[in-house]
């Protein structure tokens, strides 16, 4: 068994009463030997069941000491509610895996990692920086350990953009809006038969809040933040010290693609689910998570569909792009904390980081990792993107979901102006923040 740098720090600084002999029974065990220092674990997580449990039952012929992990697939609606019940009755599992969306609501029933047992400086340095958003605001630890990211990325159908002499996606959304008059088709009384892509709507544009949260991001808006005073709330960008307001300028072009009379329009509500419509072949340009690769090629063996970053601003210094960024915590109630803790850092090793993205079609959250290029081209693109994936602290999806769709229903149909629909999704989303 190969110890990392993170996992050696981590061991050392728990190294106290029963984590000591823990640990060095660890450190000097066979990986084919009969030990079980990490005991019995057992993980809740949002993941598809298949993927992880693949990964445990290869690490576990190699590593003894994971051999007794195990994964409970769990609706990320209901995760919480499910825990808390959990706790309730002494039935609380072991360690949490869940992406940043449920960090928020799941916060109070975490125990956090001090800083004690994971330095600020061993996270920078072994985790991406969209990791950093599991640490606790006060500056005393982390709430997880991160394990794998899940990006946003462009899904291109290669036949209809080589058809137009467009030789690769377009890297920036200033050159996107510019293909649009090429690509999408539309009869005279402008229907769509088909779009470059789908925005500007939300109910039919699959993954819309991570695609919104993205183009937020990109433009320096942070979604939420934490005052001074420590209190949590949304900032969508409605205050500009001269020209237009940040958040308005990305309601402005979210919503110029399903506007009629723009010359971007390429996009409107009347229009399938754009997953459905990018299968069928009737959109050229798909945002969607890198683990979706996987059933676009099931769901349509034929379609031939090219990978690429998700667009930036043509001025951006930096890169941004909305993920999901899953990470370990343990629940309060955890029957093994000790063992849950080296389960966690033991699946942060190279072996383990490297057999859960094969599995599970993401990348890995450790930068040893992403330096290592796989061959896959998909996979080349995910580990390059998970690099600058960053998240924000939400309320529960489904609140997130109801105060975006809200605010971008409000522009098209034309019953609110842009600063209003952004002052009242901010107000919204604050109060769900302060809940």
């Amino acid at each position: 068994m190969k110890i990392s740098l993170f996992q050696g720090i981590l061991f050392a600084v728990f190294g106290i009463g029963a984590f000591i002999g823990l640990f060095v029974f660890a450190t000097h065990t066979s990986n084919t030997g009969s030990s079980d220092t990490v005991g019995t674990v057992v993980i809740w997580g949002t993941l598809p069941k298949a993927g992880i449990e693949t990964t445990l039952a290869a690490v576990g012929q190699t590593d003894q000491t994971l051999k007794n992990v195990s994964y409970v697939q769990k609706n990320p609606a209901t995760l919480t509610s499910d825990l808390a019940a959990a706790i309730a009755t002494d039935t609380a599992p072991d360690l949490i895996l869940a992406s940043q969306e449920e960090l928020k609501v799941l916060s109070k029933f975490i125990t956090p990692i001090p800083l004690a047992t994971l330095p600020a400086s061993t996270f920078v340095n072994t985790f991406i920086e969209g990791g950093r958003i599991f640490a606790i605001p006060s500056g005393v630890g982390y709430y997880g350990i991160p394990f794998l990211v899940d990006p946003l990325v462009l899904f291109s159908n290669r036949a209809i953009l080589s058809s137009n002499g467009i030789a690769k996606p377009p890297a920036t959304w200033e050159a996107l809006t510019g293909l649009v008059p090429n690509v999408a088709l539309l009869t005279p009384t402008r229907q769509i038969t088909r779009g470059l892509i789908a925005l500007g709507t939300y109910h039919n544009v699959h993954n819309a809040r991570g695609i919104l949260s993205t183009i937020f991001l990109q433009t320096g808006v942070p979604l939420s933040s934490y005052s001074a005073s420590g209190m949590l709330a949304a900032n969508l960008g409605k205050t500009s010290s001269s020209g237009v307001p940040s958040g308005q300028a990305v309601l402005g072009f979210y919503t110029q693609f399903a506007d009629p009379s723009k010359v971007s329009y390429t996009w409107n509500g009347s229009l399938p689910d754009s997953q459905q419509a990018f299968l069928a072949g009737d959109l050229a340009l798909y945002l969607g998570y890198a683990s979706e690769a996987r059933f676009l090629t099931q769901a349509n063996p034929n379609l031939n569909f090219n990978v690429a970053p998700v667009p930036q601003p043509a001025t951006a210094t930096t890169k941004s792009v909305y993920g999901l960024i899953y990470a370990f915590m343990i629940p309060r109630g955890a029957k093994n904390v000790e063992g849950a803790y080296q389960a966690a850092a033991l699946l942060t090793n190279s072996a383990e980081q490297t057999a859960a993205a094969a599995n599970t079609g993401l990348a890995p959250a450790t930068l040893n990792q992403l330096a290592q290029a796989p061959a896959d081209p998909v996979a080349a693109v995910a580990y390059l993107v998970a690099l600058y994936t960053k998240g924000w602290l939400s309320p529960a999806s489904a609140d997130t979901d109801s105060v975006f769709s809200g605010m971008i229903g409000n522009v098209i149909s034309g019953r609110s102006s842009l600063n209003t629909a952004l002052v009242s999704a901010e107000q919204t989303l604050t109060s769900l923040l302060q809940k």
